[in-house]
């Protein structure tokens, strides 16, 4: 009946000349409680995100075209301090809007979507925040266990618009949202039992003939899922350039994997056109995290007499930035209402945050990390282990050895000689969780054997210069063109680097030197390691994908894509210990060379905490000082 009340209102508003209707669409994804530029873990303004900042590009798209719909493609509750503050510290109560809602009411949304972070806090605060939404929210692959649809699959929205001649149509607009199968086992302990969920292509091919067969004249996937870059395998956690594919599918709003499309990461993608922002002719968004970009397809709809239905003529899709990267400046100003309706959740999360996680039993810093087992990697390795632990307790993994590999992110090098960890023994706060995990990545875990364990190590054991064991004078350990973010410490095993050898692998990665061997006593549990035993190896996903040129590394091996961030393991893991110890293991050591000296360059500051055989050389101009080691 829909269909035809759209259709006979097309005729009678539009009989005389061609019907041509532009329509834009907006969208948010991944905006994981970021309501406001504001980094809570260094606790300081930021022009880099922020919905504040989107809503000012979002009145921009709208002031340029009059037929504006916005959607938002899911994790939107949790993320940040604001989200664990709305739904722990100062829970929202029934009939509340949620932060992130009082946000986004003014902005005028048409509908959302649920990502996997929106389960985070278990079903029942899920359900109080949607109670209470200013939008209609969407899921079609989420199902109670007898099968029925957890939550509402779709909507059919009757949108009046305007066409090029400034006539008056209806124009009844599908709305439909999927979310990654992966939910039961992120978040086991919260859905085990309450929810079953379906594969996301699958749902599409169900629902969207129905859609259809109820008068939807185009159709939009609110898609929280990230493109797949090969074929599709059903449960596969990225389907949208799948979703491409199925018939009655417009517009697939994609997102979750923080990436950006149109982008260059996804040019060889089969059916891609950068230039106009489709797959396989379908217009796709995905708009990057936390607000810093609004993703923007812009239609061309006419009305066919001879069929009586709408088709898309052209379709154009594209992303705004909020931020210029290489100036380092904003693009556009803050949307003074989106930060004003936030201000009270905004000033409660700076209470939290300044507040403690844990109790500190001695200091924490990264002034020795290049040349000894650090605290500093030590914590990051520890949580990291527990939690992988955890995620795969029930799994086929569950009897594998988990080991950790933690980098020193902040130590010195072009960043200056403050670029350091120096965290004080005392109170432990939220944003000094920063100091220890200084990027957005996520956990991941990968399968190795314990060959390729020793190639790992030996690619990290590149951060040193070979040192000749016959010289006297002081010789440089550190190669400073080696970023110290690929000096991977492997945690669960002991072992040594004999920098008498010259590094395996060069810069790019790529074996230079086959002979050599700078890792030596590699032992498991006090004995050698077995090239053929099977170790899982917990890390992030910049690691597990490939990043940095690792050998064996290039995302094949990947057996947990965890939807969590390293510093929310972090948080989460110094609060159940309340009281940190951040000695580190001692599980790695150099290789002593009698006679030699060694020249290491670290922060003035460094003289505090001397290990053996060290002493201040001087103090040069750069900020840095010189240090001399004997073994």
């Amino acid at each position: 009946m829909r269909k035809h009340i759209s259709l006979i209102t097309a005729l009678l508003l539009g009989a005389a000349g061609a019907q041509t209707v532009e329509l834009r669409i907006l969208e948010t994804t991944d905006l994981h409680t970021a309501a406001k530029g504001y980094d809570y873990y260094q606790d300081k303004p930021t022009g880099e995100f922020g919905l504040e900042y989107t809503a000012t590009l979002i009145k921009n798209a709208r002031a340029e075209k009059r037929n504006t719909l916005l959607f938002d493609n899911g994790d939107l509750i949790q993320g940040n301090p604001l989200g664990d503050y709305a739904a722990r510290v100062s829970p929202i109560k029934d009939g509340e809007l949620h932060p992130m809602h009082q946000a986004m009411r003014g902005l005028r949304f048409d509908a959302a979507t649920l990502g996997n972070h929106e389960f985070n806090y278990g079903l029942d605060y899920l359900d109080r925040v949607l109670s209470s939404a200013p939008m209609p929210y969407v899921n079609a692959n989420v199902l109670n266990m007898d099968g029925t649809n957890k939550y509402t699959p779709y909507v059919i929205q009757r949108k009046l618009v305007y066409d090029t001649q400034n006539r008056p149509y209806y124009i009844n607009v599908g709305v439909i949202g999927f979310t990654p199968p992966q939910i039961v086992n992120w978040d086991k302990a919260h859905l085990d039992g309450k929810v079953q969920v379906m594969d996301i292509v699958e749902s599409a091919r169900k629902f969207v003939p129905q859609m259809k067969a109820q008068g939807a004249d185009i159709i939009v996937a609110l898609a929280h899922t990230g493109i797949n870059t090969g074929p599709y395998t059903p449960g596969q956690e990225q389907a949208g350039a799948e979703l491409t594919k199925v018939p009655g599918l417009d517009v697939v709003l994609t997102g979750h994997s923080h990436l950006e499309f149109p982008g260059p990461a996804y040019k060889d993608v089969p059916g891609v056109n950068l230039a106009k922002g489709t797959i396989n002719g379908k217009v796709v968004l995905m708009p990057g995290f936390w607000g810093n970009h609004l993703g923007v397809a812009d239609l061309k709809l006419t009305f066919d007499r001879k069929t009586q239905k709408w088709t898309i003529a052209d379709a154009q899709g594209a992303i705004r930035p909020i931020w210029d990267k290489v100036a380092k400046k904003n693009l556009v100003t803050a949307d003074t209402t989106v930060g004003a309706a936030v201000d009270g959740a905004h000033q409660g999360t700076l209470g939290y945050v300044r507040g403690k996680v844990a109790d500190l039993t001695a200091p924490i810093n990264s002034y020795w990390a290049l040349m000894q087992d650090d605290p500093s990697v030590q914590l990051v390795s520890n949580a990291q282990t527990a939690y992988v632990k955890a995620a795969l307790s029930s799994t086929q993994y569950r009897d594998l050895p988990v080991l950790s590999a933690a980098a020193p992110f902040k130590a010195g090098g072009r960043a200056g000689a403050s670029y350091f960890t120096d965290i004080p023994a005392g109170t432990l706060a939220i944003k000094n969780v920063a100091d220890l995990y200084v990027y957005p990545n996520t956990v991941q875990a990968v399968v190795v054997t314990g060959a390729g364990l020793k190639e790992w190590l030996e690619r990290s054991a590149g951060q040193f210069k070979q040192i000749d064991p016959s010289k006297a004078e002081p010789q440089a350990l550190v190669d400073e063109t080696f970023p110290t973010y690929n000096f991977d410490v492997i945690d669960g095993v002991t072992y040594e680097i004999d920098v008498t050898q010259p590094s395996r692998y060069n810069s790019q990665g790529q074996v230079v030197n086959a002979n050599a061997n700078r890792i030596k006593n590699l032992q498991f549990q006090g004995k050698p390691v077995d090239p053929a035993a099977q170790f899982v190896v917990a890390t992030n996903n910049y690691r597990a994908s490939g990043g940095g040129s690792f050998p064996g590394l290039n995302g094949k091996n990947i057996v947990l894509q965890a939807p969590d961030e390293t510093r929310e393991a972090l948080v989460k893991y110094f609060n159940e210990q309340k009281t940190v110890n951040p000695a580190a293991d001692g599980n790695w050591k150099l290789t002593p060379i009698p006679g030699a000296t060694l020249l290491y360059v670290s922060s003035p500051n460094a003289q505090k905490y001397l290990p053996a055989g060290a002493q201040l050389l001087r103090t040069r101009e750069d900020g840095f000082a010189e240090y001399t080691i004997k073994f």
